[in-house]
């Protein structure tokens, strides 16, 4: 059986749901934790507050947090090596940590982490800072990887510069028109004759 461990921040219980503002991350990731102990998966979770030992007790915990403090939380562990530190990973992600391959869960439109994308592409788009850190962190709160956010990024970039090209194509034959050709001149300067030839 594979076994998966998270080790949470100091949270005010075992899920940190129970507050009257839970992280939004915090409910689908005990929601995708019970989705993995019913796969089979040996699921155990600490929280920093109320189990300090269990962090004490393992050296590959003790030496992230005397690496990088706290900033490494939550951090999870499979098989007893460290799998993922600083966010709370979907379900896909949890899935393939312990090597389950259908998740169950089909990725739609509507999904809070396509939305999310989305809106940052759009922030990118619009160059509007705040939108992007807003968005961002949103996405940081919902297990979006680093990769993911990168991804979103380059495309909205890539789409913003093919259409800043085509922008200033556009500016460019307004501002400069090419000359106009002038249609063929007559032979002899005067107008044609009924036969057809200007020279008669």
């Amino acid at each position: 059986m594979r076994s998966l461990t998270v080790y949470d921040p100091p949270m005010c219980c075992s899920t940190g749901v129970c507050g009257p503002s839970p992280e939004p991350a915090l409910p689908r990731f005990a929601a995708d934790l019970d989705w993995l102990s019913g796969q089979g998966v040996q699921v155990t979770r600490y929280n920093f507050s109320q189990n300090p030992g269990a962090f004490a007790e393992n050296t590959l915990v003790r030496s992230a947090l005397k690496e990088q403090g706290n900033e490494c939380l939550p951090l999870i562990v499979v098989d007893g090596t460290i799998v993922s530190t600083g966010t709370y990973p979907d379900r896909d992600r949890l899935a393939a940590f312990v090597g389950l391959a259908d998740t169950g869960r089909k990725v739609t439109l509507d999904s809070p982490e396509v939305k999310e994308l989305v809106a940052i592409g759009a922030s990118i788009a619009a160059n509007c800072l705040a939108c992007f850190k807003f968005h961002h962190d949103r996405a940081i709160q919902l297990g979006l990887s680093a990769d993911d956010i990168s991804r979103a990024v380059n495309m909205a970039l890539a789409v913003k510069k093919t259409a800043g090209e085509h922008v200033m194509k556009l500016a460019d034959s307004t501002l400069n028109p090419a000359p106009k050709v002038a249609g063929p001149a007559s032979c002899c300067g005067g107008k044609p004759s009924s036969g057809g030839s200007c020279c008669g």
